[in-house]
Order: structure tokens, then C-alpha cells, then sequence
């Protein structure tokens, strides 16, 4: 059986980490088979958006403690690559952690750009209960999501965060009962998909680069250009005949 399995319907690929007899730990081999997924899907025309989840009962429960032992900047590095292969992803995508995301698993679940959460969902951070200090990013792309105080909660306190505080706290954007969660990711990314691929990927390069930007008059500077550019794309001539064509049907 595959380690990832990958699935494209409606232009939504579907990355499933599917290792479950060990809760999905991103090993070596887990980690070269997500790089191949993403290079299959990002060279695919015809998919717009992802969604990463984990065959159950886990989403991803991180490296595997054996190779922590023996852990090296190279080979850490490789596991790492794991999470920010799909962080790095120009196509928008969507965390849908149906249970345990722990340590380098929940730096997959924070490198995507959305987080949907199960109510079985364990946010858990686990750096500190093994001894160890946290990688990948992931005291900034915690406190980048979700403020210094949750931050705190969770990689020094011990907080482990089910799927409704982590949307209480902004860490998931929004939880569901756990057999709707992926059918819920799976129509929230098809809404991206359906629109232009290369709008939405403006979109996306533009809101990432919102972060270093320091005032509004920046921020409409930045917007200016790839609105422009989109409004000179076919798609957006068509879709305003398309309104237009709707408004004197009404009338």
C-alpha cells in the first residue's frame, strides 16, 4: 500500500498521509512520497486547490521517535520537508485533521493555509513533553496564527487543543462533527478550484506578502497591479457578460 495516497475530484486533489498502524509519522519514505504528490498535483493543470488529511485514527503524529535519537540538522531537514514541501505550495490549501496532529504533524496542519478541524482533533505541540525543542517553524507559524498567549498555552504549557478550542482560539477556522469534516474541506476547496487557477494564486502570493507590509497606502499599492492584470484576463470579460446577461433577464 502506498504511504500518501492522492485523489483529484471537482480540480481538488486529496493527500491522505496513509500510514495509520503508525498514525501517519512523516518517515523518510512518507515524506518522498508527499513530495511526489505535490509534484504531481502542482504540475496538473486541471487541479486548483488541496487538501491534506491523515487515514484515521490519526492526522499525523509527527517524526518517528526513533529518528529523533539520532537526529541531525541533515536529518531533520528531511523531515521537514515533509510540511514545507506543502507550505511552499503556490495552490491554496486546507488542513483537514481528523485527530491527532502532534509536533512536526502539526507544523503540516499550520503550513497549510486553512486548518478545518474534527471535534476528535489533538492540536498537541509535544516539543516540550519529550525533551525537545520545537522545529520547522513552528513557534512562528503558531504565534503568526494565533498570538504569542495561545502560543505559550500550547508549546511550554502543555495545552493540547481539541478541534472546538482550536477553533475558539482561531487555530482551526472552523470545527466539524468528524464524519463531515472531509466532505467540508473537500467543498471549501472546490470553491477555490472552480475559479481561475492563476487568480487564485495571485490571490494567495498577495495575502502572504501582506505580512511585510506596514500601512494601508502600501497594501493598495500592492493590490493595484494584479488587479489590474486580472481585470485585462478573459475570465473576467466573460463572467461581467454573464451579470449582465442575468440583470436584464430580471428585468
Amino acid at each position: 500500500m502506498p504511504l500518501v495516497q492522492l485523489a483529484i475530484s471537482d480540480r481538488v486533489a486529496t493527500i491522505t498521509l496513509n500510514n495509520p498502524a503508525e498514525r501517519n509519522t512523516l518517515t523518510d519514505e512518507m515524506v518522498g512520497e508527499i513530495l511526489a504528490a505535490m509534484d504531481e498535483v502542482e504540475a496538473d493543470p486541471g487541479v486548483g486547490a488541496i487538501v491534506v488529511t491523515g487515514a484515521p485514527p490519526a492526522f499525523c503524529a509527527g517524526a518517528r521517535l526513533d529518528n529523533l535519537l539520532d537526529a541531525t540538522e541533515e536529518g531533520l531537514g528531511r523531515i521537514y520537508e515533509g510540511f514545507l514541501r506543502i507550505a511552499r505550495s503556490e495552490l491554496p490549501t486546507i488542513a483537514a485533521v481528523n485527530g491527532a496532529a502532534v509536533g512536526a504533524g502539526m507544523n503540516l496542519a499550520l503550513g497549510c493555509d486553512v486548518r478545518l478541524a474534527a471535534r476528535r482533533a489533538k492540536f498537541d505541540t509535544r516539543f516540550l513533553w519529550l525533551g525537545i525543542h520545537p522545529g520547522g517553524g513552528h513557534t512562528w507559524m503558531m504565534r503568526r496564527i494565533v498570538g504569542p498567549q495561545a502560543t505559550f498555552a500550547g508549546a511550554v504549557f502543555g495545552e493540547v487543543f481539541d478541534g472546538a478550542e482550536a477553533e475558539r482560539i482561531g487555530l482551526a477556522h472552523r470545527c466539524y462533527d468528524d464524519d463531515l469534516l472531509l466532505p467540508a474541506a473537500q467543498e471549501m476547496a472546490a470553491r477555490a478550484a472552480a475559479a481561475p487557477r492563476e487568480l487564485v494564486v495571485e490571490i494567495k502570493r498577495s495575502i502572504n506578502e501582506m505580512a511585510t507590509i506596514s500601512d494601508h497606502a502600501q497594501a493598495v499599492a500592492r493590490e493595484l497591479t494584479p488587479q489590474v492584470w486580472s481585470t485585462q484576463q478573459p475570465y473576467f470579460l466573460e463572467r461581467v457578460q454573464q451579470l449582465k446577461a442575468q440583470i436584464t433577464t430580471k428585468k
